[in-house]
């Protein structure tokens, strides 16, 4: 899939490690008692995130998407608390055509949608036309992929793909193709809703309101019924310090999305004293450098291995994001199960003599240093400590064989340049459009236009900023693609991040973790991996 830098601009906004260093500040000394706010069991989420718009066609944001998650489903999702796909309104995983090209699904009956209109395979048809053809921010995830849909019965639908891609069930699972009601919806480029939603899934929007939204439990929904009455979603716009004060004193039941890492730890340390509790799951946004294979001094691969083997994941970990981060030692993460740790196998952590041997075998010296430009987005408090950690490392360290340089802008033009080649390496994060591995090596690695003298001049890789160009990692990728054996897959993306360590376009520093924190009357809630939490497992004790 093409996915681009802005994408990547976004989730500087969303992801939870872009943190001050200080809390914003504390609830009064001499707070009242939490007040009683799931009465009637109606359960109260407090987030600093708001949703630009409720269309899912048109939703690319976590906010937006994570009431597209509860208000809707896909033909396809996730098991709560994990990455295995299942079956949603499709009653069974797709049939695939031996070319893998023809993807037949049999939906589900006896479905209605929140205005009462039936729904079928032809209003699942219509959805997934609708998100292509509209023209919303995250629509090439299936324009890119799909050539044609049609429902071939009243409760089956077929998808041609344009070419094979063994992931294509996951980006089924995409919060945004969603079922909406033919009724309430068109099929237009730019035809978006988006002050409503009218989905199947087990919540019902009944009230938006600038500073909140409340979610009704569905009571014709087809499924298990959730176990709370409703959710009211309250907005501390952009303001964690509200949101950190407001759940300490007891105004939300559950916050959740985003704290900053002091105001966790805090939180953290008080649920260990019982006052309330912490939900702790392993995410799957990751932090990385990208390093311009193209510039000087980058271009010498010896001087990409010799910053692998000076980077100290551990420290980063600890000093910048208090412990709130997993070292992470490829570009994929942990949580899928073709994760190999290539980069700690390869370079380890904080090797300083294997460091200045790279360097030295390259010509490098204290007389004679290599000069390394590292630039981020001006919004990145994270990034900018990561840099600034990095310069002290190497000047400690490395005896001045090699000097970092770091540089700031704001994030827009950050994003332009990036994709330009205009920096010798970038800090930047990542958050996955669906739970794949493919999703984590085709962005990057991928490059449809170069040559090993010339470097990728268009693709992933010239869009990340590695300008890294392989025509044997664009065979495996090809490859991984078409596999429909995991076994064999697994292999493919063994060997791909091999090379991934060998040739060091890329450096892994850590993936996220997500935290939610729950007053003690309250059960049932699960962090998923894409970040996407279930309201309806949510109960009040």
């Amino acid at each position: 899939m093409k996915i681009g830098l802005s994408h990547l601009g976004k989730l500087l906004v969303l992801f939870l490690f872009c943190v001050a260093v200080t809390v914003g500040c504390h609830s009064p000394q001499n707070s009242q008692p939490p007040a009683q706010v799931n009465q009637n069991g109606v359960i109260t989420i407090g987030t600093t995130l708001k949703t630009r718009t409720l269309d899912p066609a048109d939703n690319y944001e976590l906010a937006g998407m994570m009431l597209s998650y509860n208000l809707g489903e896909t033909l396809y999702t996730y098991e709560p608390g994990t990455t295995k796909l299942i079956p949603l309104l499709a009653r069974e995983m797709p049939k695939i055509s031996a070319d893998g090209l023809i993807y037949t699904i049999p939906v589900r009956k006896g479905i209605i949608f929140h205005d009462g209109t039936p729904f079928n395979a032809e209003a699942m048809v219509f959805s997934l036309r609708r998100f292509i053809e509209n023209g919303g921010e995250p629509s090439f995830l299936l324009s890119d992929a799909i050539e044609k849909v049609e429902a071939i019965k009243d409760d089956e639908i077929q998808i041609k793909l344009k070419t094979p891609f063994a992931a294509f069930p996951a980006l089924l699972a995409f919060p945004g193709a969603c079922a909406v009601s033919p009724k309430a919806y068109e099929i237009g480029e730019g035809k978006f809703v988006p002050d409503q939603f009218v989905g199947t899934g087990p919540y019902k929007l009944v009230d938006v309101k600038n500073d909140s939204l409340k979610l009704a439990a569905f009571e014709q929904y087809w499924g298990a019924k959730p176990k709370n009455k409703g959710i009211t979603v309250q907005i501390y716009l952009g303001n964690p310090a509200n949101l950190f004060n407001a759940f300490r004193t007891g105004t939300v039941d559950v916050a959740y999305q985003s704290l900053q890492a002091p105001q966790v730890r805090k939180l953290q340390t008080e649920a260990n004293e019982g006052k309330w509790q912490t939900i702790e799951a392993s995410g799957t946004a990751i932090s990385f450098l990208a390093l311009n294979v193209k510039t000087e001094p980058l271009k010498e691969k010896a001087v990409r291995k010799a910053i692998a083997s000076l980077i100290d994941r551990p420290l980063l970990n600890e000093r910048i994001l208090q412990g709130q981060g997993e070292p992470l030692y490829s570009m994929v993460p942990k949580t899928f199960d073709v994760y190999k740790p290539v980069f700690e196998e390869a370079y380890g952590d904080h090797q300083v003599e294997k460091a200045k041997q790279y360097l030295k075998g390259a010509g490098f010296s204290p007389e004679n240093p290599a000069i390394v430009e590292i630039w981020h987005s001006s919004s990145s408090v994270t990034a900018s400590m990561v840099a600034g950690v990095l310069k002290a490392l190497a000047k400690r360290d490395l005896e001045d064989m090699i000097q970092f340089q770091p540089n700031s802008i704001a994030s827009a033009a950050y994003f332009k340049n990036v994709s330009q080649g205009l920096y010798s390496s970038a800090l930047s994060n990542w958050y996955p459009d669906f739970l794949d591995a493919d999703n984590y090596i085709q962005p990057f690695l991928s490059c449809s236009s170069g040559s090993a003298n010339d470097g990728c001049k268009e693709g992933g890789s010239q869009s990340q900023g590695s300008f890294f160009y392989s025509d044997r990692i664009n065979t495996l990728i090809e490859q991984q693609r078409q596999e429909q054996d995991p076994i064999k897959r697994k292999a493919i993306f063994s060997q791909i991040q091999d090379i991934l360590a060998q040739e060091v376009p890329y450096i892994p520093l850590w993936q996220s973790k997500d935290y939610a924190f729950v007053q003690n009357k309250i059960k049932g809630m699960i962090l998923n991996p894409n970040q996407l939490t279930p309201f309806w497992t949510i109960q009040a004790s």
